[in-house]
């Protein structure tokens, strides 16, 4: 319990407001029923429970009810009905958030929205496409096998795209191809009254606009708290002719982030470029099977032309030379490097394996390049000061890192330890000119620290948005604001 009262992270267990809040009514439950059929709405416990956490700790929180619409009209439909009960509203996608974005804190009722799954629109000449909610990451790409395209944006997790819109998620090919915001062209809306908004209007697909407000930014990263994304135009990107990928180990954290500045400052178009810190590189060694020394490491990945990418390595082993890197041997084979991408994606997994039977917390931050290399030595010296078991991991090309926190729940002096070490993180992002969260979103965890970055004027301002498009905070309640 030590854990739940400093952190308010846990397992799913029922709070004992959950338990004390009355049920839906029997009227809304029909008419969700008739909208969607019997089938298509649950209350069972067990599917509540489901769809009450993410992949964070923070604690269970079980809607009321479950849906799953299989249409925008339906969706209009189950809003409107929502909507004229005051009931609360929450999207789910795949469920792989890290910031307690799908819980429910208000009951209420869940729309699970995965089996609106189609993908339409395909424009090989406009380089774009239209997908559905329930559309992952990797089914998209597996369409669009043979095209000669791609989206590229990888958090990692095969989360659904509009969940990544609604997260402003980003990954390992940010520092080349763009965070989701830029890669979102318009998207489809359902607000929380039941009415559709296309946020660059209806069709439209241009790669820049200047009419009027940025409609689509303000609902990218917006995590569930104005509307329902059910349809997103994403912007789609021509595969590179060839891609070599190469690990690049450092005597020391600062030297491995000050190699990352200078690549990026002789301006190398680096297609990817990760960070791992010595205990990293020490647990993905051992987890995936791949031999990397217990040090400070780099995984980078070129994307170009034959004549271009010779170029562009012959700088890249310049550079890690004069930082003290390692001599470089580059991977272009599409096995190879999916080996090393896929341990990069197991860096979670890996971590937990350090210490099993506790569990995990990962948080993220991100500040200017110019300033990182200080950022992560200093928080690399607060987690030893600190003594806990944090290995670090980061998409260090945009100035983003992660802290990968594995303590044990029944220790409370540990819980402590680890909740005042999280906000000492984003205040040091925040001094420094950064953000409190690259990718991850604030969601239950940072309310606090956004109040910090923006300022009262900025929060206020947030507030009277979500006030104009939800008056009665019903969309996703308890989240950011």
């Amino acid at each position: 319990m030590a854990l739940r009262r400093v952190l308010g992270l846990g397992g799913c267990r029922l709070s004992r407001s959950f338990c004390s809040k009355p049920p839906l009514p029997p009227e809304l439950l029909e008419g969700l029923r008739a909208v969607v059929g019997g089938p298509n709405v649950s209350t069972a416990m067990a599917v509540r429970e489901q769809h009450g956490h993410d992949e964070s700790m923070h604690m269970c929180a079980p809607p009321d009810a479950v849906v799953w619409p299989q249409s925008v009209g339906q969706v209009q439909e189950l809003a409107e009905l929502c909507h004229r009960h005051r009931v609360p509203m929450v999207p789910f996608g795949t469920g792989t958030g890290l910031e307690g974005g799908v819980n429910a804190v208000q009951g209420g009722v869940s729309f699970d929205l995965s089996r609106m799954d189609a993908i339409t629109e395909l424009s090989l000449e406009d380089f774009s496409v239209m997908v559905e909610p329930g559309v992952t990451r990797k089914a998209l790409n597996n369409h669009l096998r043979g095209t000669g395209l791609w989206f590229p944006v990888d958090p990692g997790a095969d989360a659904s795209l509009c969940g990544m819109a609604a997260t402003g998620a980003s990954g390992t090919n940010a520092v080349r191809y763009g965070t989701m915001r830029p890669n979102v062209l318009n998207l489809r809306v359902v607000l929380p009254d039941g009415r559709l908004l296309h946020t660059a209007g209806p069709g439209r697909q241009a790669r820049k606009r200047a009419a009027g407000y940025d409609l689509t930014s303000l609902f990218v990263g917006s995590e569930g708290t104005l509307g329902f994304l059910t349809q997103a135009t994403l912007r789609l990107h021509p595969l590179p002719e060839t891609a070599a990928a190469t690990i690049a180990t450092f005597p020391t954290v600062r030297a491995a982030v000050a190699c990352t500045v200078q690549v990026l400052q002789a301006a190398v178009p680096v297609a990817r470029i990760e960070f791992l810190d010595e205990v990293m590189a020490n647990a993905c060694s051992r987890f995936s099977g791949v031999d990397l020394p217990a040090a400070p490491t780099l995984l980078l990945e070129l994307h170009g032309s034959r004549r271009g990418l010779t170029e562009q390595q012959q700088q890249t082993e310049e550079i890690v030379r004069l930082n003290g890197g390692s001599e470089l041997s580059w991977a272009e084979g599409p096995e190879e490097r999916g080996r090393l991408w896929a341990m990069r994606h197991s860096a979670w997994y890996a971590s937990l394996a350090l210490r099993p039977g506790c569990q995990g917390y990962s948080t993220d931050v991100c500040v200017p390049i110019s300033r990182l290399p200080d950022v992560v030595v200093e928080t690399k010296q607060d987690l030893q000061d600190s003594g806990l078991t944090g290995p670090m991991v980061g998409h260090v090309g945009d100035g983003n890192f992660h802290c990968l926190l594995l303590f044990n729940s029944q220790d409370p002096a540990e819980a402590q330890r680890v909740h005042a070490f999280t906000q000492r993180l984003g205040r040091r992002a925040l001094a420094a000119g950064g953000t409190c969260t690259g990718e991850h979103g604030v969601g239950l965890g940072k309310r606090a620290l956004l109040l910090e970055e923006l300022g009262q004027e900025g929060l206020d301002t947030l507030r009277c948005i979500k006030a104009a498009l939800d008056p009665h905070n019903l969309m996703n309640p308890g989240k950011v604001l």
